[in-house]
């Protein structure tokens, strides 16, 4: 991929994106942990613990390539991010409770995306030539929380200007991503055709068990038809911007960052049926609810 692409346009992209998400956020969503333990809870617990599990198990099932089994796991890792938080409100989905677990779950990601792409490097045994320094790590997550914290502040300043920026930041995440999966995939175009071949299958299988598992799991331990949506769609549809900018950045290998390129082709498609069927479901059930109650 150009480098002017790589080492200017994905800081910037990811910056873009999260100051975005920034412009959504307020101390209160951080609060709402308290007041809703148990909705954030079970979809942090599904998308920390579970998706990883569920991921290695498809990576060594499929027996992938070393560098594309750690693209994987780096994409698992991985927290939703606005585009979550659009497809969430679109299929009536607890839009508050997506923000409130994005914003929660890119903190802990401090600490849990190195630990996974780590485990995923040492299983195939990679250290020489694949490596996560600490202090890029750290870069990478200075350039997370500082936007976030940005838009935050400007929110918080003047809260008519974040909700006019809403929207334009919405589109423009949605293109800058676009334009980061289609640099990778003509930088990589003489092996598309291969990598495709070897991650197809397990990105959109890792794709629909995410969604399926985000809402159904909620669902069966209580969780209102709302939030079991925003569970989904915050568990479904990852970060892929941030997967390929650590793929890219802080190891140092394109090859790593095209799971997370097809998966960002796959979720669009993926989330959006998903959404148009479970939010019928959703639907059909809140007047049984009702008449249950009544």
């Amino acid at each position: 991929m150009d480098s002017a692409l790589t080492t200017i346009g994905l800081p910037v992209a990811l910056a873009i994106i999260m100051f975005g998400l920034g412009l959504d956020l307020t101390v209160g969503d951080f609060r709402r942990v308290g007041r809703q333990p148990k909705a954030v809870s079970i979809a942090l617990g599904c998308q920390i613990l579970l998706l990883p599990l569920i991921c290695f198990g498809l990576v060594v099932a499929f027996d992938l390539p070393a560098l594309l089994g750690i693209g994987m796991l780096l994409l698992a890792a991985s927290p939703g991010g606005t585009t979550a938080n659009l497809f969430s409100h679109l299929f009536r989905g607890d839009v508050a409770l997506n923000i409130t677990l994005t914003a929660i779950n890119t903190v802990i990601a401090i600490v849990t995306l190195p630990l996974i792409t780590g485990f995923a490097i040492a299983y195939y045994d990679r250290q020489d030539d694949v490596s996560m320094p600490l202090v890029e790590v750290v870069k990478v997550f200075a350039l997370i929380l500082l936007p976030v914290g940005l838009g935050m502040l400007v929110n918080a300043r003047n809260h008519a200007f974040a909700e006019r920026m809403d929207k334009p930041v919405r589109i423009g995440s949605a293109v800058i991503l676009a334009i980061m999966v289609l640099g990778i995939l003509l930088s990589e175009r003489d092996n598309v055709v291969d990598y495709i071949g070897d991650v197809g299958a397990v990105t959109a299988i890792f794709c629909a068990t995410s969604l399926v598992l985000g809402f159904f799991v909620p669902r069966a331990l209580g969780v209102s038809g709302p939030q079991a949506i925003a569970s989904s769609m915050e568990i479904g549809v990852h970060n892929g911007t941030l997967a390929i900018y650590v793929a890219i950045e802080v190891l140092d290998s394109v090859e790593i960052s095209v799971p997370a390129a097809v998966y960002s082709i796959i979720m669009f498609i993926f989330a959006a049926l998903w959404g148009s069927w479970v939010s019928r479901r959703v639907a059909s059930d809140a007047p049984r609810v009702e008449s249950a109650l009544s």
